[in-house]
C-alpha cells in the first residue's frame, strides 16, 4: 500500500489524514525529515503560506521536500499548498519562499480576505458531476507554463474563467479546500496518480 504524507506543521492536517484513508492510502502526517522519508507522496493542505515555509525551514523539512520534489515526489497543494508549489508568486511579502517545481504563476489571496471566502461548483473532466468547492482567501492561478494541465476554472460570478485546478505531471494543485467538502474525489484522483508509479 503506498504511504501519503499530510505536511503537519499547520493547516487542516486531521481533515486531509481522514481523505486519504477514506480513498485507501496509508496517510501519514509528517513533521520531521525521517517522516518524510517514509512516505511516498505528500500533500501539502491549506494554512498560511509564508508561516508554513518558515515552519518547515525550523522543522528542518525545507530542503528535503524541495529536494524530494524535484527528484519527482507526487505532491497535492491546496489552498496555500499551492502557493508552496508554485515557481512564482504575485501578492506574496518580500522574500516569501516556496518549494517549486509547479511551473504557474500563482496570486496570493486573490479572491480577497476571509470575508470574501466563497463556495462554487467546478467542471472536472475526469468527474461526471461539478465539484463543490470551498475557497478561503484563496489564491488563482495566472500564468501556466506549457506542460501544465489545467483542470478546472470558476465559471460564474467576478472571478469568471479565473484558474482554480493545474496540474503538471506528478503535481496536482488547488485554489481550494477540498478536504473540507466530504468530496473524496480528489484525494482519490491524487492516489491513483501515486498508485500508478
Amino acid at each position: 500500500m503506498k504511504t501519503i504524507g499530510v505536511f503537519a506543521l499547520q493547516g487542516n492536517v486531521r481533515e486531509h489524514l481522514a481523505m486519504l484513508t477514506e480513498v485507501g492510502v496509508e496517510a501519514l502526517a509528517v513533521r520531521r525529515p525521517a517522516e518524510l522519508e517514509r512516505v511516498d507522496a505528500m500533500v501539502l493542505p491549506g494554512g498560511e503560506s509564508t508561516t508554513m515555509c518558515k515552519l518547515a525551514r525550523s522543522f528542518e523539512l525545507f530542503e528535503p521536500l524541495q529536494k524530494r520534489i524535484a527528484d519527482g515526489m507526487p505532491v497535492f497543494g491546496t489552498c496555500a499548498g499551492m502557493i508552496m508549489l508554485a515557481n512564482e508568486i504575485t501578492g506574496g511579502i518580500s522574500g516569501q519562499e516556496t518549494l517549486g517545481g509547479l511551473d504557474v504563476t500563482v496570486r496570493r489571496n486573490a479572491f480577497g480576505r476571509q470575508v470574501d471566502s466563497f463556495e462554487a461548483d467546478l467542471e472536472f473532466p475526469d468527474f461526471d458531476t461539478p465539484y463543490h468547492a470551498v475557497f478561503i482567501r484563496a489564491p488563482w492561478v495566472e500564468r501556466v507554463g506549457n506542460d501544465v494541465e489545467v483542470l478546472s476554472t470558476v465559471r460564474s460570478g467576478p472571478a469568471a474563467g479565473r484558474i482554480v485546478a493545474v496540474r503538471h505531471d506528478r503535481l496536482l494543485a488547488t485554489s481550494f479546500h477540498p478536504e473540507m467538502t466530504g468530496d473524496a474525489r480528489l484525494h482519490g484522483y491524487f492516489a491513483e496518480l501515486v498508485r500508478g508509479l
